[in-house]
């Protein structure tokens, strides 16, 4: 069924955005393609929706057909005997952290430092999700998605799907072009828990556990997220946001001096992790917390312009504080850009999808 002027508001996580001209609910892989299908007859844009945690949609709303993915199946498989890998197979519409919960249940590691994130797993491909020193492109095998220029089923594998930090072909190159269906990971049965980031190593010390399983490392990792109003909460208002708004920048090794003057700390002392996917160690590059470059530009935790803020809880969320327009979230964005760029060279990118707005010049 084909509804007409849906709020889109409902379907985000930051709750800002006007109607969708059409909307269209569903699992079922023939209704997407004739819903795209619709859309071209009347020359209108579409656009595939998932959990909507990454999503800033216009007041205006969206001129043409949302689809929204539905469907939410998981199988489980062993892989070759004696590999010690498991492999789950889940529908586009499924939530994300139950994936997780699954998977740690079953005591099989890869995804327990990305726990709590909101959103579908349609979505974790499309931006390469990662938090705490892990990205989903390490676990994913491959990936059923529908080409809606050819309409057909097509299937990629990782390496197909060109995972770098935050980026795929389905959110840089191939942009709008896919809709993914289902994912299949794979999973190392009884493996041990990610610890690398400070946090996470914290948080253990702090209780003295020296050696978490995989089951107390997502528990913690969700508490920390919950802290920093990154777990979404009825009662938490630093929850109405798009997670973090600003990707962790991945810049120059050599640029880390200069920003340790700025800050007027030792070089070591500038909070750096590994690039991620897509990098390698003689490109000599480094990814820097987009936090603390915020912090350091003078951007505060509950800083505010109109009724869109910075989180009181990490400066990193845009958080609706209640009637936010999309034009006082972007309105805030650009301040936060332009900012931490006129003090520390560094220029910052969004994460969220915008839906609605104008292209930019």
């Amino acid at each position: 069924m084909i509804l007409e002027q849906v709020p889109l508001a409902q379907y985000t996580t930051l709750g800002v955005g006007g109607p969708a001209r059409w909307f269209v609910e569903t699992s079922r892989e023939a209704e997407m393609l004739a819903a795209v299908r619709f859309a071209r007859l009347r020359r209108v844009p579409y656009f595939i929706l998932g959990g909507g945690s990454n999503l800033l949609v216009s007041d205006e709303g969206f001129p043409g057909v949302v689809v929204r993915i539905t469907g939410t199946g998981s199988e489980w498989s062993d892989e070759s005997a004696g590999r010690g890998f498991a492999r789950i197979t889940v529908d586009a519409g499924a939530d994300w952290d139950s994936v997780v919960r699954l998977a740690v249940e079953r005591n099989c590691a890869g995804i327990e430092c990305l726990a709590g994130i909101p959103g579908s797993v349609g979505g974790t491909p499309v931006q390469n999700v990662g938090a705490y020193g892990q990205e989903v492109s390490r676990t994913i095998v491959s990936v059923r998605a529908l080409d809606l220029e050819a309409e057909k089923v097509v299937h990629f594998s990782a390496a197909d799907c060109g995972f770098t930090y935050r980026r795929s072909i389905f959110n840089s190159t191939h942009r709008g072009r896919y809709a993914i269906v289902r994912v299949v990971y794979s999973l190392q049965v009884d493996g041990v828990p990610h610890l690398e980031y400070r946090d996470v190593k914290h948080y253990f010390a702090e209780r003295a556990i020296a050696h978490p399983t995989l089951a107390e490392t997502a528990a913690a990792v969700r508490i920390i997220r919950a802290r920093k109003g990154m777990v979404l909460a009825a009662d938490d208002p630093d929850s109405r946001s798009a997670g973090s708004f600003f990707k962790n920048p991945v810049v120059a090794l050599a640029m880390v001096p200069s920003l340790a003057a700025i800050a007027g700390c030792r070089v070591d002392e500038v909070p750096q992790y590994p690039p991620g996917a897509g990098f390698a160690p003689e490109d000599e590059m480094v990814k820097l917390s987009a936090a603390w470059l915020m912090e350091l530009a003078g951007f505060r935790k509950g800083f505010s312009m109109g009724r869109a803020g910075l989180s009181s809880k990490h400066v990193l969320a845009i958080v609706n504080r209640g009637g936010s327009t999309a034009a006082e979230i972007v309105a805030l964005r650009d301040a936060v850009i332009e900012g931490v760029f006129a003090h520390t060279a560094v220029r910052l990118e969004q994460e969220p999808v915008m839906l609605g707005f104008a292209p930019p010049h």
